[in-house]
């Protein structure tokens, strides 16, 4: 009877980044290692999909033009609107400190 063998996750994480990362050769980390093949396979895999998941979610939280467009304008808008506040504030402050005749 064999027993399947487990492995830490980040012993798993660690050779998964040899290959992917060093470009080491699967064959050679498998035989090295001791790790069936078709296990480290299977790893390497799950890596890379995990990798374009992120990706793809990293891209989906970038703005489009036309969001990007409407936060610049929003933005803008409320530039102005401060700005207008601020030079009625002075002019209010000016009419308050005047000294009375």
């Amino acid at each position: 009877m064999s027993q399947k063998k487990t492995y830490d996750p980040a012993f798993k994480e660690y050779v998964v980044r040899l290959v992917v990362l060093d470009g080491k050769k699967q064959t050679d980390i498998s035989k090295e290692l001791n790790i069936p093949f078709y296990t480290l396979t299977k790893w390497v895999s799950a890596y890379r999909k995990q990798q374009r998941k992120s990706e793809k979610d990293r891209q989906n939280s970038l703005l489009t033009a036309s969001e990007y467009k409407e936060k610049y304008e929003a933005e803008k808008q409320r530039a102005l609107d401060l700005e207008e506040e601020n030079e009625i504030l002075k002019k209010a402050m000016h009419i308050f400190t005047e000294e009375k005749n």
